[in-house]
Parts: C-alpha cells; sequence; structure tokens
C-alpha cells in the first residue's frame, strides 16, 4: 500500500515522551521525563480563569489575543528587559510556544528555505521545519561543556538560510547562552540576512545569571544595528505558571513579521483559551517576590537532584537554567541511553528521556540522559531512592 503520511513527515513518529510517559504509567514509575510540574499554578492566576468562565469569558478572543493578555506580555517585556511593543500590533498569542514556533515558520519560510537549529533541540523544532517544506541544518554544542561553536554555526548559515532557532534557556541541556555568544549569532544572522526565532519558554528559570533576550541586546548593542527588525520572540504561560496543559503562548516582534506569523495563525487554531488568557496576565503582573520563588524553589529541587545523582556515580552536566539535569547513564550501563532509558521503568522504576532523541548526530551524546526535576521535592527523593538501586 501506498504510505499515507508525506514524505516530508516519515521520518517522524511517536514522540520519546509518549512512549516514556506510557512506560512510566505501566509500570507506575516516577516520571522525570516529560516536562511538566506535578503541582498547580500560583492561587491567584488559577482563580482568575474559573472568575473568567463563570463570567462568560468562552467564546472566540481577537485573533491577535484578549487586549489584557497582550497588553501584560508588552509590559511583562518592557519590564524586565527594557523593551518597548505595541500590544496591537507586534504581540500575537498562540495556542502555546510550539504553535508559536510552527506558524513563525509557516509564515517565513518557502520550501528550500534552510533553517538551522542548535542540537541537541526539543524536537517540534525539526517536525516544524518539516512543516514548513524546509530544510534543517543542525549545529551542535560542545560536551560536557555545552557551549556554541560559533564557527560551526557561521558555516551551516548561507544564501539559503531563512532562520535560525534559538532556544535559551536550553532545552535539553539546562544551558543559558552568554552575552558574548549571543552576540556572535545575532552577528551571523545580521551578515546571512536571516531571521532570528527564540525560544525563551524558560526565562524565568535561570539560576546564575538573569535572562537576556537576544531581542534586547539587539537594541543596545551597536554592532547588532537593525537585527531587531528580524528577531521573533516565543514565550507561553506553561513553564513560568505550571500551567502547562493550558497551551498558552505569544510571539512578539517587529510589526511586518508578528503580522505575517498572524496570517498562517489564523487558518490553523485562529485563537483559543479564552479563559485562561486573563488569567495569564495576572500572572505575568505577579510581583518580583512571586517570581522569585519560583526560581528559588526550582534551584533547591535542581540542586537536591543533581546532588543524588551524583550520589549515584553519575556525571552531572547543564543546570545554569530550565528545569533539566543532563548525566553520563554510563556507569549504570547506560552507555546507550535510549535502551537504557526504555528499561528503566521495568528496572527500577524511573522514567527519563535519552538526550538522543534531541538529535541528527545520535552518536555524540550517545550516553546522556535527560533528568526533569520541575516535580516536589518528595517525588524527586523517592526517584532518587528508586535509582540509588542500580548502583548496588
Amino acid at each position: 500500500m501506498e504510505p499515507v503520511l508525506v514524505g516530508r513527515m516519515r521520518e517522524f513518529g511517536t514522540t520519546i515522551f509518549s512512549v516514556m510517559s506510557r512506560l512510566a504509567q505501566e509500570h507506575d514509575a516516577v516520571n522525570l521525563g516529560q516536562g511538566f510540574p506535578d503541582e498547580d499554578g500560583p492561587a491567584p492566576v488559577l482563580a482568575e480563569a474559573v472568575r473568567a468562565i463563570e463570567t462568560g469569558r468562552n467564546q472566540y478572543p481577537p485573533l491577535f489575543g484578549a487586549p489584557v493578555l497582550r497588553e501584560a506580555i508588552a509590559e511583562h517585556q518592557r519590564r524586565f528587559y527594557g523593551l518597548s511593543l505595541d500590544p496591537d500590533r507586534e504581540v500575537l498569542v498562540t495556542a502555546g510556544a510550539t504553535e508559536a514556533l510552527a506558524v513563525s515558520l509557516l509564515a517565513l519560510c518557502e520550501p528550500g528555505d534552510e533553517v538551522v537549529l542548535i542540537e541537541p533541540a526539543y524536537d517540534a523544532y525539526a517536525a516544524a521545519v518539516a512543516m514548513a517544506g524546509a530544510v534543517r541544518r543542525t549545529v551542535s554544542l560542545s560536551f560536557p561543556d555545552l557551549r556554541l561553536d560559533v564557527a560551526a554555526l557561521r558555516a551551516a548559515v548561507g544564501p539559503r538560510t531563512r532562520a535560525i532557532v534559538l532556544n535559551s534557556p536550553h532545552n535539553p541541556t539546562g544551558t543559558v547562552f552568554t552575552r558574548a555568544e549571543l552576540v556572535q549569532i545575532g552577528r551571523i544572522a545580521l551578515a546571512a540576512g536571516c531571521w532570528v526565532i527564540c525560544d525563551e519558554v524558560y526565562e524565568h528559570l535561570t539560576y546564575d545569571e538573569p535572562h537576556l533576550p537576544l531581542a534586547a541586546l539587539a537594541r543596545t548593542e551597536p554592532e547588532l544595528a537593525g537585527l531587531a527588525d528580524r528577531v521573533l520572540t516565543i514565550s507561553s504561560a506553561g513553564k513560568t505558571f505550571s500551567v502547562t496543559g493550558w497551551k498558552v503562548g505569544w510571539v512578539s516582534g517587529p510589526q511586518e513579521g508578528v503580522a505575517a506569523v498572524a496570517t498562517v495563525k489564523q487558518y490553523l487554531s485562529f485563537t483559543g483559551g479564552a479563559p485562561f488568557q486573563p488569567a495569564v496576565a495576572v500572572g505575568l503582573r505577579q510581583s518580583d517576590a512571586d517570581y522569585a520563588r519560583l526560581t528559588d524553589s526550582l534551584r533547591h529541587r535542581r540542586d537536591l537532584l543533581a546532588k543524588g545523582l551524583r550520589s549515584v556515580g553519575l556525571e552531572v552536566l547543564g543546570g545554569a537554567g530550565t528545569y533539566f539535569l543532563l548525566a553520563d547513564a554510563t556507569p549504570l550501563g547506560g552507555a546507550d541511553a535510549e535502551a537504557f532509558c526504555r528499561a528503566l521503568p521495568a528496572r527500577c522504576g524511573v522514567a527519563a528521556i535519552p538526550v538522543s532523541a534531541f538529535c541528527d548526530d545520535a552518536a555524540a551524546v550517545r550516553p546522556l540522559v535527560r533528568f526533569a526535576y520541575c516535580k516536589q521535592v518528595p517525588v524527586l527523593t523517592e526517584a532518587l531512592r528508586r535509582l540509588a538501586g542500580l548502583g548496588g
């Protein structure tokens, strides 16, 4: 029988997140694989969603999103990064950050255009590039320092490059790109005349230095003059407010770019999440202390997990941002991390994700495993207790 699925999507099967979550359920495992919190977000945010439902905020919001949310996003970007945005023309609310990325690529790319991804890369990136009919080019972070090879990026960007996708803080490694790295990325994009699509969903989960958006740097660094007109910034409510199921994200940037993305989006989801949009606005306007509590809580959990993984004999990598840690599973018989992770729920009742699932060059990261620490402390403690049995 002739294949039903179009050729450009045939390399994409069931995601590793679905596979590992299914195995976790089958074996009653502690799921440190898929990156979703196991507790609800801030009470005022949840209460506003309930109030919005009860007061009739249940029909289509405008295509660009509810004004109250667009205004809150613009205020947030000014408050934290000094960015001035027109909430009516330079902000677009989306059905999560993944849709924001997909519609951005669909809006920008012609078939055959090239998109550069920095590996390891969230698996939706490659699929979105394929859906747009574009060609992906990849540049790998170096291991074990998890830094960007600027020369390799420069070599990967060419005359057909339409966009560079930049994820910082970076999933799955937890890397936070430095100011110097961001300037180099910006210079390369300027020289090529391409767009930079910045995925910043973990912007409030950095533990050493505050998050620095490329969009802000483009407005302050003289050598990046003009780059701001080619930067689209993506974020969402899911990670910051522990409401991943709400699927409320956004794109911000130059008016022409946001309008192009909106043109595509209107024929996909059009709009959604009506009662959640005013609730997210409440979250974005919360106090600095509320943001700090989230960061401090996750820093504590990161340190707990890192110490526990090291006590089992694993080398821990990353951890500057996001809520993921990488570990080399070789000491526990995980030289092939994919096989190791598939067996782990049955072996000891813990689920994790092989980093090879995020790479075209799987061999370079074959023994690396990603653990999520966005779980309650007793859950992390139990996972470490179970993992300790592997070393015995």
